[in-house]
């Protein structure tokens, strides 16, 4: 509470409400330096569309008000945007909820209506349009949200006068809080599973996992994360880790941690990080003492894991990976989903400009980009909260790694958007060239786990599933409920979601067709999966000798996570 209780708290919502506007549309003018924020469109168009927006939620109760006569009332549908009892209970609150709910599926169809687009540029407008919507949420402004007028008469205007210090603090360091900072520390309670760096290079250290177990698969595993993000996803809080988990079903695991990129390896490119796959399996393969390994790839990794493949089948030593596990892995980008959309000439000539001076590009960029995929949880829901009611986000571990950003060599990303988002070129057989050999994905015959996520906004069910269009080895795919993380980060104990898979000797032609057929199981996918990698090669060992970090040829750098995890 404010110690100036006859303070008009009404005229310093109206000076911070005025204050908001003139923030966001200065940050607006200068959306050219975000790449795609715009969905194709400039940095000066964007600024006019968000000015036009700030002046019209000024002007807005009038507006809202006409429109309660227009429109049919959408107020049933369920929007944890408007869940609190005041947006129903006050009936001009009540009011602006409805006309917001009714004008925004009126947007939407019409998007549908227009006659004369191709169905990419009317995916375009559909996307733009859903994002513009949510963005004029009456719940993302406070003169115009209950819940924020609440907040300040309680607090005398103290909740606003700390909502715009979140919002300067935020907007100084380029980046969306949705975590509070100090809650989380890696090694501390993210990232704890023991292990050992045992192996590094410029662009990646090898961790190696402690076993749990007296006997261990005889055939070692190696992960590769996505170089986008920090490795640690697949191993947040104890509870969660799916590194623990495997390490515990007795499972000889292998991390690769990747450098965020900065000057030193800012000329890195595709050959670069496949010849980092294969560097690693070999690693392991002489530090063990076995002919071959398993692998797994997610997103990114799990994309060039397919061209790694391809690379040792053209040399002949396809056999050094027993098998291969992509998670939300696409190798055919026709049907990309949202992102596709970011993917234009502007965008890449705007990436281009960026990291001319420094050869890297910004890791916030790309969070900036991700989130705005999913804005309605990932930007607007902390607006609101962050900024409006000026509270802090609750500690959560998916979300502090969310925010725990990476750099990419700018080289390497360009090239990756180019000859796979917007030219599609891994599908065509010698179109991509790694190390002297033309990659063509129907040679590879290891098999594989391909899991995909039914709610997958960043590589789509349909694409994932494109997968099988292209090899010619067996292919079990998983469809799993929940989205690009949940659907992969889903430990057994949790009791969440499920997954299909088709019974054996049940074939599909398409994913339609696999919906229809598959099996649903209730749960975690995670038992399916090291049932199937123990089918493919059972056979176990003593957890002796280098089975334990640091007690083969290769010693100890420092315990796990390692720096390069760290390095910012």
């Amino acid at each position: 509470m404010t110690d100036k209780p006859g303070e008009d708290w009404a005229a310093v919502m109206a000076r911070t409400q005025k204050m908001w506007m003139d923030a966001w549309a200065e940050t607006f003018a200068g959306a050219a330096k975000a790449p795609g924020l715009g969905v194709g469109a400039g940095g000066e168009e964007a600024g006019d569309l968000a000015d036009a927006g700030a002046r019209a939620w000024a002007q807005g109760l009038e507006a809202w008000t006409r429109m309660l006569g227009q429109m049919e009332a959408a107020g049933h549908q369920r929007d944890r945007r408007f869940a609190s009892p005041e947006w129903s209970d006050n009936p001009l609150f009540a009011g602006i909820r409805q006309a917001y709910l009714g004008w925004s599926a009126q947007m939407l169809e019409t998007v549908d209506r227009i006659e004369g687009l191709g169905e990419e540029e009317r995916e375009k407008l559909r996307f733009a349009c859903r994002e513009m919507v949510d963005a004029m949420s009456p719940a993302n402004f406070a003169l115009t949200n209950p819940e924020v007028l609440a907040e300040a008469v309680e607090t005398g205007g103290d909740s606003l006068a700390k909502g715009m210090s979140n919002f300067f603090a935020d907007l100084a360091q380029g980046q969306l809080t949705q975590s509070p900072e100090g809650a989380f520390e890696l090694g501390r309670n993210l990232a704890t599973t023991p292990g050992k760096v045992i192996y590094e290079t410029e662009l990646f250290q090898l961790i190696h996992y402690a076993p749990t177990t007296a006997t261990v698969l005889e055939t070692p595993l190696v992960v590769f994360p996505p170089w986008i993000n920090r490795f640690y996803i697949l191993d947040l809080t104890p509870e969660k880790s799916f590194v623990k988990w495997a390490v515990d079903q007795g499972v000889s695991l292998f991390m690769v941690s990747w450098k965020s990129a900065d000057a030193s390896i800012a000329d890195i490119a595709m050959d670069d990080y496949v010849a980092a796959q294969v560097e690693a399996i070999d690693t392991v393969r002489d530090l063990l003492g076995v002919e071959r390994v398993h692998a797994i790839g997610y997103c990114v990794a799990g994309t060039v894991l397919a061209m790694t493949l391809a690379l040792l089948a053209a040399r002949g030593e396809a056999d050094k990976v027993a098998s291969a596990t992509l998670f939300t892995a696409q190798v055919d980008f026709e049907d990309a989903g949202d992102l596709k959309m970011f993917v234009n000439e502007e965008t890449i000539a705007t990436l281009e400009q960026l990291s001319a001076e420094t050869g890297v590009t910004d890791g916030r960029v790309l969070a900036a980009t991700f989130n705005v995929l999913r804005g309605r949880d990932l930007v607007w829901n902390y607006v609101v909260n962050n900024y409006l009611m000026g509270k802090d986000p609750r500690p959560f571990d998916l979300l502090h790694w969310n925010g725990d950003v990476t750099n990419l060599p700018a080289r390497w990303h360009i090239d990756y958007l180019k000859r796979l988002y917007r030219d599609n070129l891994l599908v065509e057989p010698g179109a991509i060239s790694i190390d002297g050999h033309p990659i063509d994905l129907t040679m590879i015959e290891t098999p594989l786990y391909v899991q995909a996520g039914e709610q997958d906004h960043i590589a789509p069910p349909g694409s994932v599933w494109k997968i099988n269009e292209h090899v010619r080895g067996p292919v079990r795919f998983v469809l799993a409920g929940s989205g690009h993380i949940a659907g992969v980060v889903n430990p057994p104990a949790a009791g969440k979601y499920h997954y299909s898979v088709l019974a054996p000797g049940v074939p599909a032609s398409d994913l339609a067709a696999f919906r229809e057929k598959a099996e649903r199981h209730e749960g975690s996918w995670w038992p399916d999966w090291i049932d199937w990698l123990r089918g493919i090669d059972a056979a176990t060992v003593e957890a002796t000798g280098a089975r334990v970090p640091g007690k083969g040829r290769l010693k100890p750098i420092e315990d796990a996570p390692g720096r390069y995890v760290k390095t910012r």
